[in-house]
């Protein structure tokens, strides 16, 4: 019981009732297959920190910041909130070879299990280079590396144990258990690396592909001293394109994310259309719809998308509607989540060349 609630990420509080201890011990079992799997989003897409390190710097603009916020299974007793902010930005535009460009960034993230059981707290710092493949600039690529400080705290007062459980339905502290009466915290220093190649057949429209490795120093983690845990590597994949539709103020944006990590599978997909209410380049209101659906060891959740371009900002809506043998637990509720960029514009109105956007 002890190793999987330090190894999973579904580490979940187990509350005063034989039933919440019950359906919370199903959860955990029928989500074997995401154990350390790291936080994620469903908007892939608008945390590209997160992402991979090689997007850093690359928008088109001067500045980016980017927060995220993603409560899971809130039915479930906050079983997973995670928040990110990330600000990035291109350097040195008058000193690099036209069309090349060279970004540094700076991301915090936090994740809460089971209302602050267990906290991860990360701060990263990253830089990438994008090299132009020809005169115009249409073709890149790019290679990021990212240094990351992780801290992770287990609050052992909060858990209760099977052995802990009373015949009047109260909890004792575990006798067994040693974890149930510390607080731990452990630290470590990470690297990942990512690389992307992004590209546009006629300056207005757009497609990319990206790889990246996360945990590539494998770094330890011990709770108690023994059953030390070496983080497993997470590989992704992500791919996506935008293009205009002819005649129309209409785009029509896509995007794929695979994840592994720990034999744990994870494959998202699924687009957007856009529809422009103005044709002010310089300040857009640009209207988005879409879906994506998830599919990790079992089908997983289809993912409805609202999105708002105002000005400098755009704001992104998703909801999980869960599919899996999971709703009857979180009562088919998956999870909502925000998404919001702020990105400053250059003064003299120059766009670049066509970024990756989803």
């Amino acid at each position: 019981m002890k190793t999987m609630l330090l190894k999973s990420r579904q580490s979940i509080h187990l509350r005063t009732s034989r039933a919440w201890l019950l359906l919370i011990m199903g959860l955990i079992f029928t989500t074997q297959a995401l154990k350390a799997q790291d936080p994620g989003f469903s908007q892939f897409f608008a945390s590209p920190l997160t992402l991979n390190p090689a997007l850093t710097g690359k928008f088109n603009g001067v500045l980016r910041v980017a927060g995220n916020y993603r409560n899971q299974w809130p039915s479930i007793n906050n079983a997973f909130v995670t928040s990110t902010i990330s600000l990035d930005a291109p350097i040195l535009r008058n000193k690099l070879p036209e069309n090349d460009t060279w970004g540094l960034g700076l991301m915090a993230m936090t994740d809460r299990t089971a209302s602050g059981v267990l906290n991860s707290n990360f701060v990263a710092f990253s830089t990438a280079y994008h090299k132009s493949l020809d005169e115009d600039g249409l073709q890149q690529i790019g290679v990021g590396f990212q240094g990351t400080y992780g801290n992770r705290t287990l609050d052992g007062t909060k858990l209760t144990f099977e052995d802990g459980l009373q015949l009047d339905g109260t909890w004792l502290r575990s006798p067994t258990e040693q974890i149930n009466s510390q607080y731990v915290s452990v630290h470590y220093f990470d690297m990942n690396l990512g690389v992307l190649y992004n590209g546009s057949t006629n300056g207005n429209n757009n497609y990319y592909f990206g790889a990246s490795m996360y945990h590539l120093n494998k770094p330890k983690e011990s709770f108690l001293g023994v059953d030390t845990i070496n983080i497993p590597v997470r590989y992704t994949g992500h791919a996506g394109a935008y293009f205009p539709v002819a005649g129309s103020p209409s785009t029509i944006y896509l995007s794929g994310l695979y994840n592994t990590q720990a034999g744990a599978h994870e494959l998202v997909f699924g687009g957007a259309w856009a529809i422009s209410a103005t044709q002010d380049e310089s300040y857009p209101v640009n209207f988005y719809a879409g879906a994506w659906a998830r599919f990790s060891n079992v089908t997983d959740a289809i993912i409805p998308y609202v999105g708002l371009d105002y000005g400098n900002f755009s704001l992104g809506v998703t909801y999980d509607v869960n599919v899996s043998s999971l709703k009857t637990a979180s009562q088919s509720r998956g999870g909502i989540e925000l998404s919001l960029i702020y990105i400053k514009k250059p003064s003299d109105g120059h766009h670049g060349v066509p970024c990756p956007r989803f």
